[in-house]
This record gives C-alpha cells, sequence and structure tokens, in this order.
C-alpha cells in the first residue's frame, strides 16, 4: 500500500453507504504481496499506483447498509501502457482468492483467446512468484484455468470465439478491451443475469478508447460520462475516464500529464514526444497517438497521407531505363465490371544510395461496356484516363483476364519481375496461366498482419522521399481517396469500403512494395573490409 496517499472516498457513494476501511485495505494488501512479474519492476513488490489505489478502495471499500459492495461494475478507460493489465491480473487474484467467496467463478473476458489470455498470463506470473499463493493454487495450462483450491474457485480465460450461452454462475469478470468486441451478445450473456445467485459480483472491465460508436463498448463509454458529468445515476456503476476531450490540443504536454495517471513510473515524457512528433507529420499516427495514448474516442478510418507528401515523390520514371531490371508486382483484381490495378516497383540497385528510389510503373485496365456506361453518367474523370492512354479498356462488359494475362507476360519479358503479389480473392484461372508460364505468384492478403508493415514502408518511403511514382495521375487520383483504418495495436491498411472512391492501384502498391520489401538488403560494412581481429598490435 501507498502509505503517502491519502483516501478520499468516491463522490458516487450513496448517502447510506459507508467505507469499511479493514475490507480496502485487505484488499489493498492482498495486492501488495504480489510481484511485477516482468519489464523494470520484475520480482518487485506490486505497489499501488495513486490512481490504482483510488480505485481498489472504492470498488472494495465502499459498503452498502447490508454490508455488501455497492459498486457492481467498475468501468476504467485508460490509456495504454499505465499498467492496466497488471492491476486486472491483480484484482482477478484478489476476487478468486481473497474475497472469501465459495466457488467462486472468475472469467478473463476479452474478444478472442489471445486478447483475453494477456491478464490470465499476468496473473499465472504473479502466482509463480508468490510462495503463499503457489501452496494453495492450481493451474490447468491447458485450459488457461487457476483453481484455488482452500475456497475450490477458479479464474479462467474466457473469449468471444469459444463461450457457451449457458451455464455461468459468475463472481467476477475481467473484460480487457472491450472496445475490440466485435458485438455485444458475449457481453450481455457475462452480466446480464450470470451472477444472481452472488451477493457481490464484480464486473471489472478496464479498456483504451475505440472507434466505433455503435459497440458496446462505447455505450457503456456514453454511460459513464453521463455519470461523471451528472446526467444519469445508476448506484451500482462505478466510472473512471482518462482521456483527452475533443477540443483540448493533443500536442500539450500538460494534457499528456492529465490524461496519463501513470506518466513517468510506467511509460515516459520522452516516449510521448517521439509519438508525438511522428504524429504532426503522419494523419494516421495522429489518429492513433489520440486513441492509445490519450485514450480519445477516434474515427477508425481517417486519409491517409498529404497530399504534398505524395506530390514531392512525383519524379520521373523511365520505362526503357528499366529493361531487364528486377521488379515486384501486385495485382489487384476486381470483381469482374471494374478497374483492375497491375503496379510494378524496381527497388533500388544499390539501397544504401539514398538518391536511388524506388520507382513505381502502374497499369490500369476497365471494361470497355463499363467505360461507355460511366461516360454517360458524366464520370469525365474515367474518359481522361483513358483518352491519355494511363488506362485501358478491355472487350466486354466484364474484365477481360486473357487481355491482362498478356499484358503481364508480355512485362516479363521486358522486365525481370521475381513475384506478383495478389489478393487470396480474385481469379484463379488468371493466376494459373501466370504459374503455368513460370512467373512466381504469391497471395498477399488483405488483413493487417500483411497490410499494415508494408502499408508502413510504403509511408516511410514516401516521407523520406525514396519513391518515384513519375506523377502518374490515375495513381494521384487514387491516392487522394484512400483513408486507411487501424486497430487497436497500431496496424493500419487501405479500407476500401470507407474510401472516397477507388484505391485499387494503391492497394496494389502496398503488396508490391511489402514482396519487395521482403527481398531487400543493405551492405554490410563486411563486405568491403571484412572482419577484423585484434591481436598484439591491435586490430588489423
Amino acid at each position: 500500500m501507498n502509505t503517502d496517499f491519502i483516501y478520499t472516498p468516491s463522490r458516487f457513494a450513496l448517502p447510506d453507504s459507508h467505507y469499511d476501511k479493514l475490507a480496502a485495505d485487505i484488499a489493498c494488501g492482498f495486492i501488495s504481496c504480489l510481484k511485477h512479474p516482468g519489464g523494470q519492476w520484475a520480482g518487485e513488490k506490486f505497489e499501488l499506483i495513486e490512481w490504482q489505489e483510488q480505485i481498489i478502495r472504492d470498488l472494495f471499500g465502499i459498503k452498502k447498509p447490508n454490508g455488501y459492495r455497492q459498486f457492481r461494475t467498475g468501468y476504467i478507460e485508460i490509456p495504454k501502457k499505465q499498467g492496466k493489465s497488471e492491476l486486472a491480473a491483480a484484482v482477478a487474484l484478489l476476487l478468486t482468492c481473497a474475497d472469501r467467496e465459495p466457488r467462486a467463478e472468475v472469467y478473463s473476458c476479452a474478444s478472442d483467446r489471445r486478447q483475453a489470455s494477456i491478464v490470465f498470463d499476468v496473473a499465472c506470473d504473479m502466482v509463480d512468484q508468490c510462495r503463499e499463493l503457489r501452496k494453495f493454487i492450481k493451474p490447468i495450462i491447458s485450459e488457461k484455468k487457476l483453481i484455488y483450491k482452500p475456497l475450490n474457485s477458479f479464474y479462467q480465460v474466457l473469449s468471444s470465439e469459444s463461450y457457451s450461452k449457458h451455464g455461468f454462475n459468475v463472481h467476477g469478470l475481467i473484460f480487457d478491451e472491450l472496445h475490440a468486441l466485435p458485438d455485444r451478445r458475449f457481453f450481455d450473456v457475462m452480466t446480464h443475469g450470470s451472477g444472481m445467485s452472488r451477493t457481490q459480483p464484480l464486473y471489472f472491465i478496464i479498456t483504451t478508447a475505440g472507434t466505433d460508436r455503435t459497440s458496446v463498448c462505447y455505450k457503456q463509454h456514453e454511460k459513464a460520462v453521463d455519470i461523471i458529468e451528472s446526467r444519469r445515476t445508476d448506484s451500482t456503476f462505478y466510472p473512471v475516464i482518462y482521456g483527452a476531450k475533443p477540443d483540448d490540443d493533443w500536442t500539450s504536454e500538460d494534457v499528456w500529464k492529465a490524461v496519463n495517471p501513470s506518466l513517468g513510473i510506467t511509460c515516459t515524457i520522452e516516449d510521448l514526444r517521439i509519438f508525438c512528433e511522428n504524429a504532426k507529420s503522419d494523419v494516421m499516427e495522429e489518429n492513433i497517438f489520440k486513441q492509445l495514448n490519450l485514450n480519445m474516442w477516434v474515427n477508425n478510418a481517417v486519409r491517409w497521407m498529404k497530399s504534398s507528401d505524395w506530390q514531392n515523390c512525383a519524379f520521373p520514371v523511365n520505362p526503357e531505363r528499366l529493361k531487364n531490371h528486377v521488379c515486384y508486382g501486385g495485382l489487384d483484381l476486381s470483381s469482374t465490371d471494374d478497374i483492375t490495378a497491375f503496379v510494378l516497383v524496381f527497388p533500388p540497385e544499390d539501397m544504401d544510395d539514398e538518391d536511388d528510389k524506388f520507382q513505381v510503373l502502374p497499369y490500369f485496365w476497365i471494361p470497355e461496356e463499363q467505360h461507355k456506361a460511366r461516360m454517360k453518367r458524366n464520370n469525365s474523370i474515367y474518359a481522361e484516363f483513358v483518352k491519355t492512354g494511363l488506362m485501358q479498356t478491355t472487350p466486354g462488359n466484364a474484365v477481360n483476364y486473357s487481355y491482362i494475362e498478356k499484358t503481364i507476360i508480355e512485362l516479363n519479358s521486358k522486365y525481370k519481375i521475381k513475384e506478383i503479389a495478389f489478393d487470396r480473392w480474385g481469379a484463379d484461372m488468371l493466376i494459373q496461366r501466370l504459374e503455368d508460364v513460370g512467373m512466381t505468384v504469391v497471395p498477399f492478403g488483405q488483413g493487417y498482419k500483411k497490410m499494415s508493415p508494408a502499408s508502413k514502408e510504403l509511408m516511410r518511403l514516401i516521407l523520406n522521399k525514396q519513391v518515384a511514382h513519375g506523377g502518374n495521375k490515375v495513381l494521384d487520383w487514387m491516392m487522394s481517396n484512400v483513408f486507411v483504418e487501424h486497430d487497436a495495436a497500431g496496424n493500419i491498411k487501405p479500407n476500401k469500403e470507407k474510401s472516397r472512391d477507388k484505391i485499387d492501384g494503391i492497394v496494389a502498391l502496398v503488396m508490391a512494395i511489402g514482396r519487395a520489401m521482403l527481398h531487400q538488403t543493405r551492405k554490410s560494412v563486411y563486405d568491403e573490409r571484412g572482419i577484423l581481429s585484434y591481436g598484439e598490435e591491435g586490430f588489423y
């Protein structure tokens, strides 16, 4: 326990509720017997930070006249890197082992098993470092379960992927990153009626702000805000939100300090300065910084990059000079009646030469009949692209894959196409034909795992002016359309559905960059001078 902390009971305590100091001391004392599982404090006692101790004393110490806890739900919304996983793990063990509840059922819940396991794994490490707990806890790691034998209680991982819809007698829930929950069914099953036979169940929700304003998390966020601002009452709901307001200056260090209660302990002001500086030149990074480091609800999809950054890379590209050069392709196939894009990326021959750039050659096709239909609807942008030869029409009303196949094979005879990345969804026959003529085609998933590293690398190259796209008007237009989305881990990817218009060429470019970056290596100093050996006369 923090001996310097002066506790003041929550303003949400009911007039007839009272503060049970002994119960609060027991809860804080139990947690202080645990040890940090990792990081710079590995093996050291878990000393509650002031904001953490305030929460624990409020939740476990404020009692109704009948002696049971007033608060049933604790909603804690806070930025990343504040020690929330450790606090959640400590609460889970407290509810399982030290709450004097026979056969207590405590669950670690999240959108998927991996996320739900984060808090559980921290709890397991805490048990391993506590000799007293090890005596009485039986771990069943295959089931992600800890059994506390004296009370026959257990703590177990449960995710929205695998839960059953009945049979729960919940004493405690630890909901980690509620904002990532795909829908509210899992939340409703676990919180509505599942703890009715318990005298004082606790639902401990700890999360960072999200992006989906239709989610169950945002509904809980709105409820918390309404209670904090006295527009609503619910005596069983305990709200804590550390987050910047929409009109706050997100670059202000005073704002950072106000919303990061563990600043200087679990995270540093220097780290936030670095993140903020990156965010100033990148709208996507700004969105991520606001959400993860300032706990602000933001739009999931935002415009990717500034037009000026893209235009700064309009260096000329000479296709003839690229003959017989190694390149990588990205193929974004249309459904049948729209644009198909094929983009070649030529990596620098000398990766250590800052003046040598990744050169881009894009190719676009649209079915002829579809092009005519668009012209009738006065879609002049397509007419300009076709008229200037930047976009080719293929015969018929649907994309002609044979025409595209022929063009790609011709390009392969002119350039050394090492690989072609393609979306797994597409024309299997075209891919098979390209393989039949000896070309290497590689499926490229459109999820965060594949798209995020490639998207971030493309952004880095553009900001450093290491890309030459020749000012291609189709690519210019498509880049102006791109909106990207991000997840809670800061991964990004272009989003076709939320983008303003077509972005097929940019998606193809990202895929080509993704394959190119896997095969690029920089020169080692040893390539030029060999390995130095040390002898009696020094290095030689």
